[in-house]
């Protein structure tokens, strides 16, 4: 009898026990191609013998130093390494050990920053509906999965959600793309009038969204605005590119398509690549320069933060990133397996949208293309399609409330950068079997022409 408390107590999950390259293997041997990368997070596959050669390097030097007395060679290395990278004026890097830590210690440090500055008055935090930015009470209050909040609600802070960039769903036909991404954005200037022009924190999002909708980007023109409207209001803008980052997208930063910066970046998942826990909050010198000439201290921390093993990963990590020219690989894969995906399931009856940018790629799934209907929650698709493309051994990311936490379907990608064409076709093909196995018999949604 196993002691772990796993994440459904049901359900009893292989043994992994190895790795190699684009794949996991189990207890007996069984190969899954890793098409998610866990939850968008091993960018480099399994057993890069780089980054395993740099965590025992320096596990073997020094394994831990807690930030209260010591800072370390390998934080201070990568923190000028994503300084220097980094879009604008991020200039301040706050190592952490994962995504939620690290969107936290964004809110918190939004409102200190507005404290230190006399305005105590501000005390809203504006995000989207659809949206995710973690787990802890803090980060969950901000995200907008209603599901994911619903048994939590009343432990929650209570933050604004206005609704999401999502073109396939929300634009009207009788309207462009660029004037639906103007009407989006026009709800986070309404909420601040709304809520009050001086009392509002911060505006937080998520570049590309990710597990909550599947891989939907902004219309073009989109983020500019909200910029636009959180420097009128004097509202720190906090990009949450915890899976969308690290090259995900095609970009190391996914807010460069954008062009936008942010006044504080979060940053993840792919930063560790799997091989260590890591997480990163950037903030502007502006920010930094604040907090230095009040206080001197932000009242926030963990005992993991810059641990030198999980710094000197995210280290071996970026440089592997640039050094092998992986971000131009994810643009060139990820058009491919874009063009792979719209071969196979562009005329599909229950296919309403293949969305995404780079190696970050989401399938929705509907009863009805021409209405855009989703599939009934009762014939659970979403978990189906997961345990039918395990069974073919490919690791997706199905999940369902797509809509509104409720309803809706759609399939997540987000494979290894090192992804082959020939693995492009050993994803689609099992994605293909594993849905076609799963949808509900007698689904006949109608054909159309993909947009």
């Amino acid at each position: 009898m196993s002691h772990v408390f796993p994440r459904h107590t049901k359900v009893q999950p292989p043994v992994a026990v190895a790795g190699e390259g684009c794949y996991l293997i189990d207890s007996t041997g069984k190969r899954y191609f890793d098409g998610s990368g866990g939850a968008a997070v091993s960018c480099l596959g399994h057993g890069d013998p780089e980054i395993i050669a740099a965590v025992q390097e320096q596990a073997g030097k020094l394994a831990f130093a807690h930030t209260g007395f010591f800072t370390s060679e390998p934080a201070e290395a990568l923190a000028d390494k994503l300084a220097a990278l980094a879009p604008g004026n991020l200039d301040r890097v706050y190592l952490v050990s994962g995504g939620s830590e690290a969107t936290e210690a964004a809110i918190k440090l939004a409102r200190q920053y507005h404290v230190e500055r006399g305005e105590t008055q501000r005390r809203h935090v504006i995000a989207r509906k659809q949206s995710y930015h973690g787990n802890t009470l803090g980060a969950l209050a901000a995200g907008g999965n209603a599901w994911r909040r619903e048994q939590f609600a009343p432990l929650l802070v209570d933050f604004s959600h206005i609704s999401p960039c999502y073109e396939y769903v929300l634009r009207r036909d009788d309207e462009s793309a660029c004037d639906y991404g103007q009407r989006a954005a026009q709800e986070l200037e309404d909420e601040i009038l709304r809520l009050g022009e001086d009392s509002v924190i911060a505006f937080m999002a998520e570049p590309v969204v990710g597990a909550t909708s599947g891989a939907v980007p902004a219309v073009e023109g989109y983020f500019e605005r909200i910029r636009e409207i959180c420097d009128r209001y004097g509202v720190l803008l906090i990009l949450d590119e915890v899976m969308c980052g690290m090259g995900r997208t095609g970009h190391l930063f996914a807010c460069n398509h954008d062009g936008v910066v942010p006044d504080i970046l979060c940053i993840a998942k792919g930063l560790g690549a799997g091989y260590q826990p890591i997480g990163a909050m950037l903030c502007t010198a502006e920010i930094y320069s604040t907090i230095e000439n009040g206080s001197g201290f932000f009242q926030h921390g963990h005992t993991y933060l810059g641990h030198p093993v999980a710094a000197a990963a995210g280290l071996a990590v970026l440089t592997a990133i640039e050094e092998r020219n992986l971000v131009g690989r994810v643009r060139a894969k990820g058009d491919a397996l874009d063009a792979a995906l719209r071969e196979a399931f562009g005329q599909h009856p229950n296919v309403g949208d293949i969305r995404g940018r780079g190696l970050f790629r989401g399938i929705e799934l509907v009863s009805d293309r021409e209405t855009k209907t989703p599939f009934d929650p009762s014939h659970r698709l979403a978990a189906t399609i997961k345990k039918a493309a395990f069974a073919e051994g490919l690791v997706c990311y199905p999940m369902s409330g797509t809509r509104d936490g409720r309803v809706g379907d759609h399939i997540l990608l987000a494979p290894p950068f090192i992804i082959e064409d020939a693995q492009i076709d050993e994803v689609v093909g099992k994605l293909t079997r594993a849905i076609a196995q799963s949808l509900p018999k007698g689904s006949t949604g109608r054909r159309q022409r993909p947009g």
